[in-house]
């Protein structure tokens, strides 16, 4: 009985540093740089939200916070990586609100699921702007009025560009569409980058983006607002009307968010929420976000969640009703 009971304490001495290294991992952690994918190219809200988050955080964690931009399927290609990533913390997404639509779609379309939201875990929510109805500076339409007029005289004419199908750049020019019965042409790009470039170059006429991505060509001249989906006047924007002041009645606002895999521990979940916080009141992230023409809207982990959850039953029936787009 002594032999067997010597041999019992051995075995768990033995085991015991085995089993203290999860908990010394999460107390050390982070011991290596982090990685923040965006799911897009760059020059979109969600890099321009992410770089400098990512720099704050990075600062707050002692570790660099390492931005990698990884597009496709609007976004969805990077969401399914982080999705399936080890739940350790060194993984982080950086995504819009096309998040909670993306896993929709792809019911509507009947196809497997890249992602789904219950892979991932909100870590905290840093901004939500109204997309904004940009037109090339030297365009014929002045206001959201002559845009219309002409959609609705020449069906299909005009042309947009997006991130993607179903993307945050796509489903307010749906709304929009439906609200004012015009049929215009959707262009995809893969990014928002990518079609603001197409926008000035004249490849397309139209788009809906997040301010950030746009706002330095609309103080340069080279593009014009028309109008936005918000409730009322943006600070950056106090000239350009929302939709709903012109009368047509829809919303749409444009969020971007850090999210980690679903089974990343609660001592590694706190260490990123009091990093993202840090990062909000960092002054030199709050600057560069002011200059790019946004700011922060922070929602700390319980708050963002049963945001994204709302979120997520609203465009759940936004979806449906825009149906299949190939």
């Amino acid at each position: 009985m002594q032999r067997r009971t010597a041999l019992h304490l051995l075995g768990l001495s033995a085991l015991s540093p085995l089993l203290a290294a999860p908990a010394r991992a999460q107390d050390s952690y982070p011991n290596r740089p982090v990685s923040m994918l965006v799911p897009f190219p760059p020059g979109g809200v969600a890099d321009t939200v992410g770089r400098p988050v990512a720099d704050a955080m990075g600062r707050a964690l002692g570790q660099s916070v390492v931005v990698e931009n990884k597009g496709g399927a609007g976004g969805g290609i990077g969401m399914a990586q982080v999705a399936k990533a080890k739940p350790d913390g060194y993984s982080l997404l950086m995504a819009l609100s096309s998040i909670v639509v993306l896993p929709e779609a792809d019911k509507v379309l009947q196809r497997a699921p890249l992602f789904t939201l219950d892979q991932l875990r909100p870590v905290a929510r840093f901004s939500a702007d109204p997309t904004v109805l940009v037109v090339r500076g030297d365009s014929p339409w002045k206001t959201y009025a002559d845009f219309i007029a002409h959609a609705r005289a020449k069906p299909g004419s005009v042309t947009f560009g997006s991130s993607g199908n179903y993307g945050t750049m796509h489903v307010p020019m749906e709304q929009l569409k439906a609200a004012t019965h015009t049929f215009m042409l959707h262009v995809p790009y893969t990014g928002a980058g990518p079609a603001v470039l197409a926008l000035l170059s004249g490849q397309v006429d139209a788009l809906s983006t997040g301010p950030s991505s746009v706002m330095q060509h609309i103080r340069a001249g080279k593009l014009r607002a028309l109008a936005h989906w918000g409730e009322g006047r943006l600070p950056m924007l106090p000239e350009v009307p929302s939709l709903k002041e012109l009368g047509v009645p829809v919303t749409y606002s444009q969020w971007a968010g850090l999210f980690a895999p679903a089974g990343t521990p609660e001592p590694v979940m706190a260490k990123l929420r009091q990093a993202a916080r840090a990062a909000v009141d960092d002054p030199r992230a709050r600057q560069n976000l002011a200059t790019a023409g946004s700011s922060f809207q922070f929602q700390d982990a319980p708050e963002f969640e049963r945001f994204v959850q709302a979120e997520a039953l609203a465009m759940a029936a936004l979806v449906k009703r825009i149906g299949r787009v190939d």
